[in-house]
């Protein structure tokens, strides 16, 4: 019979943090606590649970010290051995902590259902425990089920309602339920209590950007610049592509996210992977991705992975989201010499398995987008590692060794922002499917346009369109009368958000058209009713610039000083439409203007796009194809004779 004795004061504590004073744990586990270097993993859980029941027989436990070995256990990754130390904590029915922490054990190993038993256990006890309701609301969100996740931390915060973190988690949670506003409000009450919490921050200011609510946004973006030039650059490296921001900056927020994660990657696992490229035979290419389905990068790559099948190149992809069944999804794996469905595998199972598999060069097409699983890299499970075409910035990461760029959208002179070796494609670095059709489109009062007048557009999604970038445009409708504005609709209030905007500039409503979102072919065909797409800064089109130009719709941008605001420059400068690159906003705004009134230099640039498309090589896939499998065959090359990333040649000149 096992007897227990709980401090005065801390009958129900949750996972904290603390002194462990532990006794006989202390003799027979200290090492496990932390005290020595040995490892928790170096022995079994079912042996450590037997042998911590054993050693504890006819004592009095101190619950305390009990949960606080768990404690140590859980956030050193050995979650089997800390649901022991949790499980028999949680005998004594005052152990309501301990309980929970049990509850967060399940969950971590995959088993929600006992986890939600356990937190609803410990609710018909005590209603207003909060660290149960928080427990419940992450099962709940874990399962997808939404509404009642929300409730559950609503409750919680009723009872803790000075708790950042339960802002922040409902912020996240109505971010994942598609309320943006909602999430927005939860963020800015975080960042109110916790105003150093730098992910309240980033999250606060992506939110607003979504939802095109600039009220106050220029004073905390300028907050989280000064954060990471003073060194916190905790921050999500993809959000904050879409702040003014240098490459030295995003490279800095970039080599902190890459830390983290190589911390969090088992030292001997990464070690583990003597393998060379070999010697001969197909050059097997895995490609990593969570967009392997409906997703932009499948519209972007299907056609390539097509063309390759019948290259020197055996293409790999493993996909880390296992979407609906579609027509996109269908096709990619088709094109692929192996599809590898690893959706629901750890990182390190990933790893092992391309490591298995014997991938010599391990491309990433996600990096930090969201939902994405980076930490499959840092496990150095191939030779060679790339990033490419997602992710429009460095990875920060010393597991990365290439980027695949060319030459306008990564200059030189941006290299040294950039901890992975550029390797040039002789052509833009974004590939195309050149396959697709453009259906006809509904009449242009079906799709919402006056019957006649300048149809300008920009289908970039909301976080990119900034005050600067819509002020432009509007400067460039202000001049053209009867032209109208073309863009897609955004979360919450976002397009009355932009009417408001627009009014302060003189600018009626009637001349903001929004586009519901359509089908692939479906929105494609709406560029048959554009004139000319104005781009965003500082993230501006990718996959939506490259739409554009095949649709025949010419497209004016200001190519930056970072990858994320030179793309589309980069698709103009290889369409050969220079002309539509522009130095700054006067000059957009200029051209804008003259676009719209000159009839004659718009049938120009049209024809001129229209032969471009044709006669450029831009959109050539299959060229793009034996380019894109010489430069891997060449960084194969290079490793096998003993070269390093920093002494790869660099002969394109794309």
């Amino acid at each position: 019979m096992l007897r227990f004795r709980v401090p005065k004061g801390q009958l129900g504590v949750a996972v904290r943090s603390g002194t462990i004073l532990l006794s006989d744990i202390e003799i027979c586990y200290g090492q496990i606590a932390g005290i020595s270097p040995v490892s928790p993993t170096g022995m079994s859980a079912e042996v450590f649970a037997r042998s911590l029941q054993t050693s504890l027989s006819g004592e009095a436990i101190d619950v305390f010290a009990l949960n606080e070995l768990g404690r140590k256990l859980f956030l050193m990754g050995a979650t089997e051995h800390a649901r022991a130390c949790y499980a028999l904590a949680s005998e004594d029915s005052r152990a309501l902590g301990a309980k929970v922490n049990l509850g967060r054990c399940e969950l971590r190993l995959g088993r929600p259902d006992i986890a939600e038993g356990l937190a609803r256990d410990v609710l018909l006890g005590r209603a207003d425990f909060g660290p149960a309701l928080l427990l419940l609301s992450d099962v709940l969100a874990a399962q997808t089920r939404l509404d009642e996740a929300i409730d559950a931390m609503r409750r919680a915060i009723l009872h803790s309602p000075s708790q950042f973190s339960l802002h922040l988690q409902l912020g996240e949670m109505y971010e994942r339920s598609k309320d943006i506003e909602l999430a927005a409000i939860e963020y800015a009450q975080a960042h109110l209590l916790n105003p150093n919490d730098m992910r309240s921050l980033y999250l606060l200011i992506f939110s607003k950007r979504s939802v095109c609510d600039w009220q106050e946004l220029d004073a905390l973006s300028r907050e989280m610049a000064d954060s990471v030039t003073s060194g916190s650059t905790d921050i999500s490296p993809f959000e904050f592509l879409a702040e003014d921001a240098s490459a030295e900056q995003q490279l800095l927020v970039a080599r902190s996210r890459a830390r983290a994660i190589s911390a969090a990657t088992p030292s001997a696992v990464v070690s583990a992977n003597p393998r060379t490229v070999v010697d001969s035979g197909r050059l097997r290419v895995g490609f990593v991705s969570y967009g392997f389905g409906a997703h932009p990068t499948t519209l972007l790559t299907t056609s390539l992975f097509e063309q390759l099948r019948s290259s020197a190149l055996e293409i790999h992809l493993f996909s880390t989201r296992s979407p609906a069944d579609s027509p996109q999804r269908r096709r990619i794996a088709a094109a692929a010499h192996i599809f590898h469905d690893v959706s629901t595998m750890s990182t390190q199972a990933i790893a092992t398995q391309v490591r298995e598999m014997g991938i010599d060069i391990l491309v990433d097409l996600d990096g930090y987008s969201r939902s994405r699983s980076p930490g499959v890299f840092a496990h150095r499970s191939a030779p060679i590692q790339v990033s490419w075409l997602a992710y429009p910035g460095t990875t920060g990461a010393d597991y990365m060794d290439y980027v695949i760029a060319d030459r306008f959208v990564l200059p030189e002179s941006l290299q040294p922002f950039f901890s992975e070796k550029a390797a040039y494609l002789p052509r833009c670095y974004q590939c195309s499917d050149t396959s697709r059709v453009l259906p006809e489109p509904p009449s242009r009062e079906a799709c919402g346009l006056p019957p006649e007048g300048i149809v300008y557009v920009c289908f970039n999604a909301s976080f990119k369109i900034n005050h600067r970038s819509f002020d432009r445009m509007m400067r460039v409708l202000a001049q053209v009368p009867g032209g109208v504005l073309w863009l897609l609709k955004g979360p919450g209030h976002a397009d009355e958000r932009l009417i408001q905007a627009a009014a302060s500039r003189d600018i009626d409503r009637s001349r903001l058209v929004f586009m519901d979102r359509l089908s692939h072919l479906a929105y494609l065909s709406r560029y048959r009713h554009a004139d000319l797409f104005l781009d965003t800064e500082y993230y501006n089109a990718h996959t939506v610039a490259s739409d554009a130009l095949w649709a025949g719709c010419p497209l004016l941008t200001r190519p930056g000083e970072t990858f994320a605001s030179r793309v589309a420059g980069s698709l103009n400068h290889h369409s050969g439409m220079d002309e539509l690159n522009v130095d700054n906003d006067e000059a957009f705004v200029a051209l804008g203007v003259r676009y719209g009134l000159d009839t004659s230099y718009r049938a120009n640039m049209r024809q001129r796009l229209a032969r471009q498309i044709k006669e450029s090589g831009h959109f050539d896939t299959a060229a793009y194809a034996r380019d894109f499998a010489s430069l891997l065959t060449r960084m194969a090359a290079h490793r096998r004779n003993g070269g390093t990333p920093g002494t790869f040649p660099n002969d394109a000149v794309g």
